[in-house]
């Protein structure tokens, strides 16, 4: 029985997974992140692990059998600052974070997300390691002095629990890696102004790393000591591998608070000439890579337009069920982050927009506006990332099958969803079990999914409303640049 503990930012679930892959038991908590009104956004380590204890220990109290292996996965990006026993050295900054805009706006100015990306084929956004530990450097250079680590929260977690810093190569992967040799970067570093911070860089942990719970990491969870653990990949690739993502073309686009869309592809090549965006991440099989386009659109703004007209977000499926394709006119850019957006395009400037509202448009019009504003949001991701094979998809927006009918009409292809919940924790599972060599049959495990299909009636009009979001979003560009 092993568990999958998926750690994200604002919602920890553990799963456990029989052998044929079937999730026999899960139990979650809410972890806050602490929000300021200038866009910062942290997080406190110790409140973190609170959570994944808590949810394993529940977990561990409802199984009939013992647990024999622990998954983790979780969010990445921001910065996870640790002394050497892995304690923060300061709140940990979310990928959600808007402080660094400023520097990454004085990197595009002079080309160094240009350089990074040539060298990486990752973007540089503001809630990315490099640009938060450009800012600390200039801002707090005393937590950087007293850090060991400038990590993510998977390994920080993993770190508690073992006693070893283990970065998985996924989260390595941006902003610092070559991908042809998955080691890091020096000209990439040097092109941030890092170079005398290369040593809070922890080298990816080789591929099959399996660590073990120390004493300190079995008080917390209730486990044995010497348990084994995994520690990544985070969670966007999990999603993908625990979707059943596995030839190269196929996509998998993940509705959650990011709007997650990435493409497998074979061997570590891309388009250097391509606008420096998303991320080239490296999957835990040497030869695979995943093209991602993580948007900073996704179930927050629909959270933000529910409370904005007095719903709540159960009410979706009626209010999108209410408001025709179109919204009766109503057109909108979904860009509600205060960060800006990061893909597929980087702009710290970016701003939401709604346009053609009267008096007798409704709330669901809104609504369903800015649900298709998302849609379409997504379908420019996945063309940026090569999008050719099957589509998968996965996230809180995907409980609504009123809105998952809106991504296969607006993407004009049908859309897999897995039947289980905890697509996450499943393929970090996956990626665990197959390093402790225990086999894997892919067609159980991803048994169960179910297809919802384009409806020929809505894509033709559909369509027409991508050609016009794609130019609404062109001119609004311009707007933020003057």
């Amino acid at each position: 029985m092993i568990v999958g503990v998926d750690i994200g930012t604002s919602l920890t679930k553990a799963v456990a997974f029989g052998p044929d892959g079937r999730s026999v038991a899960h139990a979650e908590a809410a972890s806050e992140p602490t929000r300021f009104p200038d866009g910062r956004v942290e997080q406190d380590l110790e409140e973190v692990l609170d959570t994944v204890a808590g949810v394993v220990r529940r977990l561990a109290a409802e199984l009939d059998r013992p647990v024999t292996a622990l998954a983790l996965t979780g969010q990445g990006d921001g910065l996870w600052l640790r002394d050497e026993e892995g304690r923060a050295v300061r709140p940990a900054i979310s990928w959600l974070d808007g402080r660094a805009a400023g520097t990454v706006a004085r990197w595009q100015a002079a080309g160094v997300d240009r350089t990074v990306f040539r060298r990486t084929g990752s973007g540089l956004f503001p809630g990315c390691a490099a640009a938060l530990l450009a800012h600390l450097d200039a801002e707090e250079p005393e937590a950087l002095d007293r850090a060991a680590t400038a990590g993510y929260c998977v390994d920080a977690v993993a770190q508690r629990l073992t006693g070893t810093v283990a970065v998985d190569v996924s989260d390595a992967s941006l902003p610092f890696l070559d991908p042809a040799t998955r080691r890091y970067d020096d000209a990439a570093i040097a092109a941030c102004g890092l170079t005398h911070r290369r040593g809070l860089l922890a080298e990816p942990a080789p591929p099959g790393t399996v660590l073990s719970l120390d004493a300190e990491g079995a008080r917390l969870l209730g486990l044995p000591e010497g348990l084994p653990v995994t520690a990544g990949p985070f969670d966007m690739p999990a999603c993908a591998i625990g979707a059943g993502v596995r030839e190269p073309g196929d996509g998998l686009l993940i509705a959650g608070t990011t709007l997650a869309c990435q493409v497998l592809r074979k061997g570590p090549g891309f388009d250097r000439e391509g606008e420096p965006a998303g991320m080239l991440l490296a999957a835990p099989d040497p030869d695979l890579y995943l093209r991602a386009m993580a948007a900073m659109v996704g179930t927050a703004g629909l959270d933000w337009a529910c409370d904005l007209v007095g719903a709540d977000t159960a009410d979706t499926d009626a209010l999108l069920a209410a408001s025709a394709p179109g919204a009766g006119g109503v057109r909108a850019l979904p860009f509600l982050s205060g960060a800006g957006e990061r893909a597929p395009f980087v702009d710290a400037a970016a701003r939401a927009r709604f346009t053609g509202l009267t008096l007798q448009h409704t709330r669901a019009d809104l609504v369903r506006a800015l649900c298709e504003s998302v849609a379409f949001a997504a379908r420019h991701c996945l063309e940026e990332a090569g999008l050719t094979g099957a589509l998968y998809a996965c996230g809180g927006g995907i409980r609504s099958p009123e809105w998952t009918g809106i991504f296969a009409d607006v993407l004009n292809r049908p859309v897999t969803v897995p039947a289980d919940p905890g697509v996450g924790a499943r393929g970090a599972v996956i990626t665990a079990a197959r390093a402790l060599g225990r086999p894997v049959d892919e067609d159980r495990w991803a048994s169960g999914s179910r297809t919802v299909a384009p409806r020929p009636e809505n894509t033709a009009f559909y369509e027409r409303a991508y050609t016009a979001y794609r130019a609404s979003l062109t001119t609004a560009r311009r707007d933020w640049a003057a």
